[in-house]
């Protein structure tokens, strides 16, 4: 199975790929240490403490959706990756983010759209199904939930990089470089959320280093050149709930 290494580095095409080997060669900050870990969910109980914090922040804005909210057939499918952020002092669930790629079935995203052409072959990702516990601690948490979905799309090699979002959340991920996949940056019911309209966006995950870097975005040292020891990004032990198919 494939590990993160030390510099997070992939290499994907050669323009990007130098300039992310040129990036990566920098020496990572001092280990930065958080209140809560983040890890892929390893166990049923570990979904029930993701679905959890589901039901809270989604009832905060879609108190009907949320009370339908259960664990999916898909948390557990072939290609589902679900992330858990867990306080260090209790263990509580605080944070929580799926994400599905293309290698065994069609993206959610694909049961409402049909995607143009330039992002709709490769090696595709679509995260879903973000949600944190609370204003307190819920920006960092996202933070690093967002930090852990580059690193992982990374380590897979994805070339694309898809979300659907709502207003006024679509401006978010405006400022992350996501570009809208229709020109006319429609909104689009989307059957995995209730039917409710959301824009679709992607980003190129080999450019996203180059790009981060060349914008100068205030995200970039905290996402790319921080070393956060609570973040672990292996995947689960043998005889716990399998996210990747058998090689």
């Amino acid at each position: 199975m494939e590990m993160l290494d030390n510099n997070h580095e992939v290499i994907r095409t050669a323009s990007d790929g130098e300039a992310n080997a040129r990036i990566s060669s920098i020496s990572l900050q001092e280990p930065e240490r958080l209140p809560f870990t983040v890890r892929i969910a390893a166990s049923h109980d570990d979904i029930a403490g993701a679905v959890a914090v589901r039901r809270s922040a989604y009832g905060r804005h879609l108190p009907e959706f949320a009370r339908t909210m259960t664990i999916e057939d898909v948390d557990t499918a072939p290609g589902t990756t679900i992330l858990l952020a867990e306080s260090r002092f209790d263990h509580a669930p605080l944070g929580t983010m799926r994400i599905q790629t293309n290698e065994f079935g069609e993206l959610p995203v694909e049961h409402s759209v049909e995607l143009p052409s330039w992002c709709a072959s490769g090696r595709l990702a679509e995260a879903t199904r973000l949600a944190v516990m609370g204003p307190s601690s819920g920006r960092m948490v996202k933070m690093m939930l967002f930090k852990a979905l580059f690193l992982l799309c990374e380590q897979r090699g994805i070339d694309w990089l898809l979300i659907t979002a709502r207003s006024p959340i679509d401006r978010e991920y405006e400022t992350m470089l996501f570009r809208d996949v229709f020109a006319d940056e429609r909104y689009v019911p989307m059957t995995h959320v209730g039917g409710l309209p959301h824009r679709v966006m992607a980003g190129e995950v080999s450019a996203a280093r180059r790009r981060w870097s060349e914008a100068k975005h205030p995200l970039y040292r905290f996402v790319f050149e921080t070393c956060h020891p609570d973040l672990d990004l292996t995947h689960p032990v043998e005889g716990a709930i399998r996210y990747e198919a058998a090689a």
